[in-house]
């Protein structure tokens, strides 16, 4: 297995590793919510997820805030307990947040797999895989 070595400093959660993504996490603050990229982050994942280093597959790395959702407060009067604003958890998980997001913005592709990548105390950080089925490339 060629990325064998990758896998080990990911799931071991290697120090030098830790240092570099919070090193490049300051510089995704600062970048676009929806960034395309060159080349994946965590070349092991995304070949793992069918990604492949040919034209009409393209990476995306998106940021989605943590926290958890607010409802609408109800129009007629409750007491606070029984408003049920607060301490409300969404439906659907922040990875599929930000992958319905990245399709928003590209919508000629199609979604083939994301993967998580880092996450401080403020957001979470995920590469999308999308396929241009379109492309001669992809023909399949």
């Amino acid at each position: 297995m060629p990325y064998e070595y990758l896998q080990q400093l990911w799931r071991k959660h290697d120090p030098e590793l830790l240092g570099w993504l919070r090193q490049e996490a300051v510089e995704w603050r600062r970048d676009p919510v929806i960034m395309r990229i060159r080349r994946p982050t965590r070349p092991d994942k995304a070949r793992m997820l069918g990604y492949k280093a040919k034209q009409g597959i393209i990476m995306i790395r998106v940021r989605v805030r943590t926290g958890g959702a607010r409802k609408p407060r109800p129009a007629s009067g409750r007491r606070p307990k029984a408003m049920g604003s607060a301490k409300f958890t969404r439906a659907i998980s922040s990875q599929r947040i930000g992958e319905n997001r990245v399709l928003r913005k590209y919508p000629n592709m199609t979604l083939k797999n994301s993967y998580y990548l880092f996450s401080d105390g403020k957001n979470h950080w995920y590469e999308v895989i999308l396929v241009d089925h379109s492309h001669p490339a992809n023909q399949d």
